[in-house]
């Protein structure tokens, strides 16, 4: 024989949704953190290539180097003073006439970025609008 209880009902079985909310948002607020928002710019640049079998010499170009303690040569002259004004002179006393030249610099690797960028304006206010970065092959 089954004997029944008369003052209590079986409960039924619940589900608790707070702890799931709970969990749901914070992982939608984690996943909102971390999610990165990219813009990309307009800006297109062609990077000069390392891997080189080696460069004819050109006529028509001026050769910019900048040495690690941030000194400027330009044909392997030194430009007295390390100013755009300075770099600016020396860049236009450098120009051969004829066709417009190529302006190649040549940075050591410990140089100060500003110096490199110095002599970007400086090649602006001459005039030169052509300008190339001389690189190195990686060592094998």
């Amino acid at each position: 024989m089954k004997f029944r209880r008369l003052g209590r009902r079986q409960e039924e079985p619940e589900i608790n949704l707070i702890p799931l909310i709970d969990v749901v948002l914070v992982i939608i607020i984690f996943l909102m953190l971390t999610t990165t928002f990219s813009k990309v710019s307009g800006l297109e640049i062609n990077l000069p290539s390392a891997a080189s079998e080696g460069s004819d010499t050109v006529a028509n170009e001026i050769a910019v180097a900048v040495t690690a303690s941030g000194d400027v040569l330009v044909n392997r002259q030194p430009v007295v003073g390390r100013d755009i004004d300075a770099i600016a002179g020396a860049l236009g006393k450098a120009v051969p006439p004829g066709k417009e030249p190529i302006v190649v610099i040549s940075a050591d690797a410990k140089a100060a970025h500003q110096s490199v960028i110095d002599i970007m304006q400086a090649a602006q206010r001459v005039g030169l609008a052509h300008i190339t970065f001389a690189t190195q092959s990686p060592p094998q």
